[in-house]
């Protein structure tokens, strides 16, 4: 049976900072029921390829609100896209004003591919993104599949009613969900992977090079390194442990940091804590606030 060491941190500082208005609203309509809100419901299927012309680094932008977003690596130069969309509406006028109001832009240049959904929901005027008017009386989901070449880099990210998986992608990666889980499996990059509701699953193929981040509000955090991990933890936690298969060493003592203001020194204290695997090697910080962290060692 393999050792865990247990480290439990109990940490009571500004991890409730961490609770902004987004999170809090967001929990309240996390479970999304829109066939029973909405009447009259409608759904296409989108379906397009991008070339990615030219040398150097290719990356892929999604932006989504409402859906899932789902990414394979592959060995091609092309991405593969499939959209289901999904038009919840409260009457037949209302279903063809979304079809007018909520679009997917697509920009392609400079091995950049952005996929962006917009809509009247994109206004920040007030806590509800609808601004001023009133509510549409519709709701449009969007999931996306893509498959993209494996060296891609990608940058995801969706607010309601879906989860986020990549898999098999060896570029670096920023992976955002509200409501939401996100599993990356394969990884082979670095990056920031940060969830409010919902799990983070990570899974390496080859460990991260650079500094990397990783965090939920209400759900585990499982990170699964590859063999030979090198690398200094960070980590962060209120109401949950850290539990790993590594031993850890002590981090080398940091500087205290502080800075003049109004004619006195403030000084900020760290309210992290971790340990070294291995000789030390970037820096991987880990937050949560309610759940577990778990770092574990990959066997397959």
């Amino acid at each position: 049976m393999r050792r865990k060491n247990y480290l439990v941190c109990l940490i009571v500082a500004t991890a409730l900072s961490l609770l902004s208005p987004l999170a809090k609203s967001a929990t309240a309509d996390r479970d999304w029921d829109w066939d029973s809100r909405y009447s009259v419901k409608e759904e296409q299927t989108v379906r397009n390829t991008f070339p990615l012309t030219g040398s150097g680094k290719k990356s892929l932008e999604v932006d989504n609100i409402f859906g899932s977003i789902e990414v394979v690596g592959t060995s091609g130069d092309q991405v593969q896209m499939v959209v289901t969309e999904t038009f919840h509406a409260e009457s037949k006028d209302r279903l063809e004003r979304a079809k007018k109001e909520v679009s997917l832009d697509v920009t392609n240049e400079n091995n950049v591919l952005r996929l962006y959904v917009n809509g009247p929901f994109r206004c920040q005027c007030n806590n509800n993104g609808w601004g001023e008017r009133e509510h549409p009386g519709y709701m449009v989901k969007m999931d996306f599949k893509l498959e993209v070449p494996i060296n891609m880099d990608v940058t995801l990210s969706t607010v309601n009613d879906g989860n986020v998986k990549v898999s098999n992608v060896a570029g670096d990666y920023r992976v955002r969900n509200v409501n939401g889980s996100i599993d990356i499996t394969d990884a082979a990059g670095s990056g920031a992977v940060k969830t409010i509701n919902g799990h983070v699953h990570v899974s390496f193929r080859q460990n991260p090079k650079e500094n990397s981040e990783f965090s939920s509000l209400n759900g585990d955090v499982v990170l699964n390194f590859a063999q030979n991990l090198s690398a200094d933890f960070r980590f962060k936690n209120m109401n949950g442990g850290v539990y790993t298969d590594y031993e850890l060493t002590a981090l080398p003592q940091r500087q205290t940091e502080g800075e003049r203001k109004e004619g006195r020194f403030v000084y900020r204290s760290d309210r992290f804590t971790g340990g070294r695997v291995g000789a030390g090697g970037p820096e991987i910080r880990v937050e949560n606030l309610n759940g577990a962290i778990r770092i574990l060692q990959r066997h397959v």
